[in-house]
């Protein structure tokens, strides 16, 4: 029976000219969780994004073969 986990991230938007500063600013903590769970045995399997306010929520979805 496959197990699942999901990951929540949540950045906050900053005024700057840089567009892609929350993408900047995510990809080191997100490639942790990727790599934490892989020693877990989990696979990602989907990923989905929304904001609310100035709130940007990142959420990653493992999958594990038991």
């Amino acid at each position: 029976m496959p197990a699942y986990k999901v990951e929540t991230l949540i950045y906050y938007s900053k005024i700057t000219t840089d567009s892609k500063h929350i993408a900047k600013a995510s990809e080191k903590e997100i490639q942790e969780k990727l790599d934490e769970y892989a020693k877990e045995g989990y696979k990602l399997v989907s990923t989905d994004a929304t904001n609310f306010g100035l709130a940007v929520y990142i959420y990653l979805y493992f999958e594990k073969i038991a």
